[in-house]
């Protein structure tokens, strides 16, 4: 049975689909929902820093404002994206589902498959961007990775239609 029901979330994907799947799910099964969103460079959103080079003084000074203001970027990335999941949650709670959340930096797929083994989830929930072909073998696919290396049963789901 599936007691511990981990929903990986994006920004830009169909969360309130796979939250509405997964509400209902451990409502038959009086589960619970670990809610995770993964700080990953392929977000929609995420900052990309500036390099320029150090040659001179005039450059060291530059280097240091990119560097202050990636922070700062980061800073909006994070809290956006932390509200983003927090707001999941509490409507999962508002349903009457026990929820709690994270968010973690790092690559999708191998954060997804460690928090579901420190977790002990019994099942990974998460939704699929329809890749394949070159971008697919280029970008990877999150859900492929997943599938093949969970430590518990994993459910992909199709954007709603």
């Amino acid at each position: 049975m599936f007691k511990k029901i981990l929903i990986a979330i994006t920004p830009t994907g169909s969360n309130n689909h796979i939250l509405e799947e997964a509400i209902a799910l451990a409502k038959l099964t009086d589960g619970e929902l670990m809610l995770l969103h993964v700080l990953s460079p392929s977000d929609e959103g995420y900052p990309t820093p500036i390099y320029p080079s150090a040659s001179t003084v005039y450059e060291t000074a530059l280097k240091e404002v990119a560097i202050k203001n990636y922070a700062v970027q980061w800073e909006a990335y994070e809290q956006d994206n932390f509200r983003f999941t927090k707001a999941l949650t509490a409507q999962a709670a508002s349903a009457g589902v026990k929820a709690e959340f994270t968010q973690s930096p790092g690559d999708a797929g191998h954060v997804i498959c460690k928090l579901a083994e420190t977790w002990n989830a019994d099942l990974i929930m998460l939704g699929r961007r329809g890749h394949s072909g070159l971008k697919e073998l280029f970008l990877g696919s999150v859900s492929n990775y997943v599938l093949h290396h969970a430590p518990c049963s994993v459910l992909t789901i199709q954007g709603a239609s």
